[in-house]
């Protein structure tokens, strides 16, 4: 009887939410909040260095790439190593070979900006605490030409003690030349839609928004395309051929109703957190976790007769949801672990009607 109790009461809560709850209203957004153009993205510029001042936790005589860097480094400093070879420097455990990393923002950097870096052992070294990175040459990220944009040096914190073998040069790495990704091609801009809006309708959608503006319009060819569900690609009017940052801003700031994505539900299992549309919509299903028993749809209800069950949409004139059920779950005190099982079950099922995200 108990549980007899539990299901009416949710199926009641799921019917008051289905039927009150009237189609939210669409809300707006600007193009730049979706996507960026092609070109304006990070970048990571990459070297191999030395660590040195190290307090016996280097990677001494054991990791022969080390004592090979350190003798190149001294070579290069006017002490080349004598006929003893790497003999001469196999003691040397305060130096550690590492990799740096420096991460050019999506803006771009000019010659003489400084920006942190990253600093990661790749030998034997126990810790990096009290080291000093020596100058180290950081390249592009193109492979096929070479091409050393910063340098990188200076003392060297850690951002985990727990990880002593992982640290950081704060404003360690300093441009010695522009570093810009060029934003047009024979031109024209791509947009690139970010990853939670990627969708082919919402391409087409903004690719239409473009091309309804007059304000753009030169002659009468179509200026956007989309390419496919992530690329949107525009062509510059001839009256912005000379100013095409104006054309971007004014591109990016079009207005256009907040797009349609594919329905998701995002459980975080850690935190216990759960992010679901507001209309994700939940199939017909007999549901039986613990001490519950949870009949959604009119099929669920016809399939129990005389039972006394409340269906979640006894008229059918609109479909169940799940933030109807969830809200029905939180009332009766439903543990967030056991929510999270019966979400799962319904995507197993086939009955969740969106794409469900673990993280």
């Amino acid at each position: 009887m108990k549980s007899m109790r539990i299901v009416g009461a949710i199926a009641a809560a799921c019917l008051v939410g289905c039927l009150a709850s009237a189609v939210p209203a669409r809300g707006a957004t600007i193009l730049k909040n979706i996507c960026r153009v092609k070109g304006q993205e990070e970048n990571t510029l990459q070297g191999l260095g030395i660590v040195v001042g190290l307090k016996g936790s280097g990677d001494g005589a054991s990791f022969l790439p080390t004592l090979r860097s350190l003798s190149k480094v001294m070579t290069v400093m006017g002490e080349p190593l004598g006929k003893a070879g790497l003999t001469d420097v196999k003691d040397a455990k305060n130096v550690a070979l590492v990799t740096v990393t420096a991460t050019i923002p999506a803006g771009g950097a000019r010659q003489g900006d400084k920006i942190d870096c990253v600093v990661s052992s790749v030998g034997a070294a126990k810790s990096l605490v009290g080291g000093r990175l020596f100058l180290t040459a950081l390249i592009g990220p193109d492979r096929n030409n070479p091409r050393i944009y910063a340098f990188a040096e200076g003392a060297i914190t850690l951002d985990d003690t727990a990880i002593p073998t992982n640290g950081r040069v704060f404003k360690g790495c300093r441009l010695e030349d522009d570093f810009f990704n060029a934003f047009t091609k024979e031109g024209k801009i791509t947009l690139v839609l970010d990853r939670n809006h990627a969708d082919f309708q919402v391409a087409q959608d903004v690719a239409d928004l473009i091309n309804s503006q007059l304000s753009f319009q030169s002659s009468s060819s179509t200026l956007a395309k989309a390419i496919n569900q992530v690329n949107v690609e525009v062509l510059i009017p001839q009256q912005y051929r000379d100013e095409p940052v104006s054309f971007v801003s004014q591109v990016l700031g079009l207005t256009m109703p907040e797009p349609q994505t594919g329905a998701r539900v995002v459980i975080n299992e850690r935190s216990g957190s759960i992010v679901i549309g507001g209309n994700v919509e939940i199939g017909a299903v007999v549901v039986t976790h613990k001490n519950l028993v949870i009949e959604t749809g009119n099929q669920a209800a016809a399939a129990t007769p005389g039972r006394g069950f409340v269906p979640l949409d006894p008229s059918d004139t609109s479909k169940a949801r799940l933030k109807s059920l969830i809200e029905a779950l939180n009332a009766l005190r439903v543990p967030t672990p056991d929510v999270i099982d019966i979400i799962k079950g319904l995507d197993r099922n086939g009955k969740l009607h969106a794409q469900l995200i673990i993280e």
